[in-house]
């Protein structure tokens, strides 16, 4: 499934994620596309856990919060801003902006440290938006639980557009992490995919979601206008 876009309606211009959006594809292009070397970007500015394993410094900071803005590839890149692009805005729209960004800041941190506490001793560079953006996930679960996505769902060679619960797609995406990360805790760190990131920076955002959700009436859908 590839989710379009939702039906909620922003009452605010969402700034801050359209900032995050904008320096996360700046920082790709200087790393990764412009980069003489982007492995020695990687190793110099990414997050890696054995560094925080033998002593937790201000540079391990720097490299946590750096690390949230880099991408390994134009799919890893383009697949994190989409999610964001959806998600992101009704979140900010919610928490106002200097919450929304102190919150997406502080899900990229617990979700440094998830991944941390599961391969302390990895040497591997982390890189990526998507612990940050797995917390506005979770939020937005939590605080639009009536939300419908256009999504695309692929049957056979064609695809269908389907308005499906907001429920069920990021209900699935959280399975499927969770079970990667279970399966991934007994073959080790061997690359790929910071499963224990996503799962740690989706439960803060199920638990910041909830403590918003308390303190009013999150806006309900639109009609949709076209299926």
């Amino acid at each position: 499934m590839i989710p379009i876009r939702d039906e909620i309606k922003t009452h605010r211009v969402p700034i801050v994620n359209y900032i995050l959006i904008a320096v996360n594809v700046a920082v790709f292009l200087l790393t990764y596309v412009l980069s003489r070397d982007p492995n020695a970007d990687f190793y110099e500015f990414a997050l890696l856990p054995l560094d925080i394993h033998q002593g937790l410094d201000v540079g391990d900071f720097r490299d946590i919060f750096t690390s949230m803005f880099m991408h390994a590839g134009w799919f890893h890149l383009l697949g994190n801003m989409l999610y964001l692009w959806i998600f992101g805005d009704n979140i900010e729209d919610r928490l106002g902006h200097l919450r929304y960004l102190l919150f997406y800041l502080a899900g990229g941190i617990v979700a440094a440290f998830a991944h941390y506490f599961t391969n302390p001793t990895s040497t591997i560079p982390v890189v990526g938006a998507s612990g940050a953006i797995a917390a506005v996930l979770g939020a937005y679960l939590v605080i639009y639980p009536h939300s419908r996505v256009y999504t695309f769902i692929p049957i056979g060679f064609f695809a269908r557009l389907r308005l499906v619960p907001a429920v069920v797609v990021l209900s699935l995406w959280f399975i499927l992490q969770l079970f990667s990360g279970v399966g991934s805790l007994s073959f080790g760190d061997r690359g790929g995919t910071a499963y224990w990131a996503h799962i740690g920076g989706f439960v803060f955002g199920l638990l910041v979601g909830y403590l918003f959700k308390k303190r009013g009436r999150a806006p309900q859908p639109a009609p949709p206008t076209w299926n």
